[in-house]
């Protein structure tokens, strides 16, 4: 007679990582998340959020008022200093600030977004991860001295590939919370240009191309420093009309309204743009883009499927009648599979692993929970 044995299993245990203390730090000029204007502030926020409802532990640096779902928050300014966007006692100021509230905590990391206070990283107990926001052609000599006291994030491979000897750690795209951007599919009569009224977003070759479209453009942005009013009164009033509307900044529900309804976004740059999160945010409500091939354009477009990125200004015209043949809801996918906020966050989780892992550092802080609190 033969017997047969069997034989259970041990069941499989999942680790799952611990879950980090992280000190987030924005910049001081807009509140996080921001009433308008703040490209960096926005993803700030929505890292914040994904970040806690992954069950890390946040303490947010920033100025004004708590607006996330960090466990604690840190003001560094009562009142945003937004009037002094173009100066830099504001950062230095905010840096010092910075440096001396995290004394009081105990953190895994520190993830800087600000261009000051990177340069205090060497005397924080604990690792900094920098989110590199500029173009490197003026922050390459900021962040080349610094050497391995800070582990850059680029937020994309143009941006990296243009000082590729720093000490990168990742590349991670920005994301946004794809859901808060209404999708349409049928677009009103006109394009939209949203973003500074400054010479490197050359709004001027926007109204151009549009009107050699024979389009409508509104165009929305910010005009505070200096520069941007100069440039305006000479090169972007004189070019308004019937057909070349401006409606100054676009808080976050007129935005939404603008970029849902517009035909595309155009988007003229003269620099090397790091990024430009308002192609994504255009994307994501279906909008196609129109860019000039600078920066991180092409890749965040898909040329031919979500929009035309091209060499001159003299093409932005004919890409503009062109995106009439577009799918808008490509533009949906697209924005929802390579720039949410999941995606983003799922790249800073990795960031920050692997620069604990290679310094050898586990989570040094108690995992004891925090309640929620503002320190002023």
């Amino acid at each position: 007679m033969s017997t047969t044995s069997t034989s259970t299993a041990s069941p499989r245990v999942v680790l799952r990582p611990r879950p980090l203390r992280i000190a987030m730090v924005a910049p001081p000029y807009y509140t996080v998340p921001p009433q308008g204007y703040g490209g960096v502030e926005s993803v700030v926020a929505g890292l914040v959020d994904r970040l806690v409802a992954r069950g890390h532990h946040v303490t947010l640096f920033a100025a004004g008022t708590r607006g996330t779902a960090a466990q604690e928050f840190v003001r560094t300014w009562e009142l945003p200093p937004a009037e002094q966007l173009a100066l830099a006692l504001p950062e230095v100021v905010h840096a010092a600030r910075v440096e001396g509230l995290l004394r009081a905590h105990t953190v895994d990391l520190v993830h800087d977004h600000t261009l000051a206070g990177p340069l205090t990283a060497a005397a924080r107990r604990s690792p900094t991860v920098v989110t590199v926001h500029g173009a490197m052609d003026e922050l390459s000599e900021i962040y080349r001295p610094l050497g391995s006291t800070v582990s850059l994030v680029a937020v994309s491979e143009a941006q990296r590939a243009r000082a590729p000897d720093l000490n990168w750690v990742g590349t991670v795209h920005n994301g946004i919370d794809v859901d808060s951007f209404p999708y349409r599919a049928d677009k009103d009569d006109y394009v939209l240009f949203l973003g500074r009224f400054h010479p490197q977003k050359a709004p001027h070759l926007a109204i151009e191309a549009a009107r050699r479209a024979g389009v409508r453009i509104i165009l929305a942005g910010k005009c505070t420093e200096r520069i941007e009013h100069e440039y305006y009164a000479g090169q972007v009033a004189p070019l308004l009309g019937p057909d070349a509307v401006e409606v100054g900044v676009a808080d976050p529900a007129v935005k939404r309204r603008l970029l849902a309804g517009a035909r595309c976004l155009v988007f003229p740059i003269r620099w090397e743009e790091p990024f430009g999160l308002v192609m994504v945010e255009a994307m994501a409500c279906g909008t196609p883009i129109v860019a000039l091939a600078r920066g991180a354009a092409p890749e965040v477009v898909a040329h031919g499927r979500t929009g035309f990125v091209v060499e001159r200004p003299e093409e932005l015209a004919a890409a503009i009648s062109a995106v009439a043949t577009l799918d808008p809801a490509d533009c949906r996918r697209h924005a929802s599979s390579r720039f949410s906020l999941d995606a983003m966050t799922t790249g800073y989780e990795s960031a920050y692993r692997r620069l604990l892992a290679c310094q050898g550092a586990g989570p040094t802080a108690s995992s004891r929970p925090t309640p929620n609190r503002t320190v002023v």
